[in-house]
């Protein structure tokens, strides 16, 4: 049932305690504190502003309401609060499911019963199909005690200074990329990668034009070069994630030519060496599912923190 919303500082307080070990080394807890309470503000909003939630309502399904899109804090269990909200997978309006972006403490599996039913409760008229959570234990560790669980997006990180010592190939470049002179390569290169692997299909795809051109106007769009050869992009975006100053990865790709080689982990390196140095961690998504890609990203030097969890609601 809703309770009184919690302050954008207790629910910093609740975000912290969920995140990895690991990560608390990376940046002072004071100042990832306050980066997660200027966070979570946000969240706040989304629970009180029914404008915003109308237009979100609009957008999505206008037959529910604006009410029905505002973030609810609610009680699970007598120790174990969350914020729920109502979301759509790619959004798609034909693919809603209920997210549990933050709790009260860390969830574990004995809290998924609970958390299904509170979630059923509040979003049951709206359909939806499966409940998100987040959690900084391994995925292998859900999946093993709960197989019916599926992964979302894992999240992989370092500091910067950690991983710019690494070797790499010798011929293997970057040089900032100007302008859109090899999106259509490397559209063929997602499709490729499809095509050889049905499985990838959704795990991974180009970002937008316009997206692309933000990173290219922000500097940290490269080009991935072999021999001279375009080969691959890579690039990120200054931000803000899960508390941890961050340049977050928006595209890292390299074209069929060029795969199979062994470059995948080097591309982090690259990347690395490329950004400047501000004390800032290399962070990114991928898909729980995209082993490849996860693999090369922890030979890479970077840590699995966590990540998102597909629960089937019923």
């Amino acid at each position: 049932m809703p309770q009184p919303l919690p302050s954008a500082a207790d629910l910093a307080r609740m975000s912290l305690a969920a995140q990895h070990s690991l990560t608390r080394g990376w940046v002072d807890d004071a100042a990832r504190l306050d980066l997660l309470a200027e966070e979570h503000a946000f969240d706040l909003r989304l629970a009180t502003d029914l404008e915003l939630a109308g237009e979100r309502a609009v957008h999505f399904r206008p037959a529910l309401g604006a009410a029905t899109f505002l973030n609810r804090w609610v009680t699970a269990r007598p120790d174990l609060e969350a914020m729920l909200s109502l979301r759509f997978e790619g959004l798609d309006p034909e693919k809603p499911f209920v997210d549990a972006s933050l709790t009260s403490r860390p969830v574990v599996g004995a809290d998924l019963p609970a958390l299904l039913a509170v979630s059923r409760e509040v979003y049951g008229a709206s359909a939806p199909a499966r409940l998100r959570i987040w959690s900084s234990a391994p995925l292998e560790e859900w999946t093993a005690a709960l197989p019916h669980l599926r992964s979302d997006r894992r999240l992989l990180a370092a500091p910067l200074a950690e991983l710019r010592e690494r070797e790499v190939p010798a011929g293997l470049t970057l040089r900032p990329t100007r302008d859109l002179t090899h999106s259509a390569e490397a559209q063929a290169a997602y499709g490729a990668v499809d095509a050889a692997h049905p499985a990838h299909v959704g795990q991974a795809r180009l970002i937008g034009e316009e997206a692309l051109r933000e990173v290219i106007d922000a500097g940290t769009m490269f080009d991935v070069l072999w021999q001279g050869e375009w080969s691959g992009y890579v690039g990120t975006l200054p931000e803000t994630q899960l508390g941890l100053p961050a340049q977050v990865v928006q595209e890292l790709l390299l074209a069929p030519h060029a795969r199979g080689r062994g470059f995948g982990p080097a591309l982090s390196t690259l990347l690395a060496r490329a950004l400047s140095d501000d004390g800032r961690v290399l962070s990114g998504t991928i898909h729980g599912e995209n082993r490849g890609a996860r693999e090369a990203a922890l030979r890479a030097g970077r840590h699995d923190v966590g990540g998102w969890l597909w629960v089937p609601l019923t």
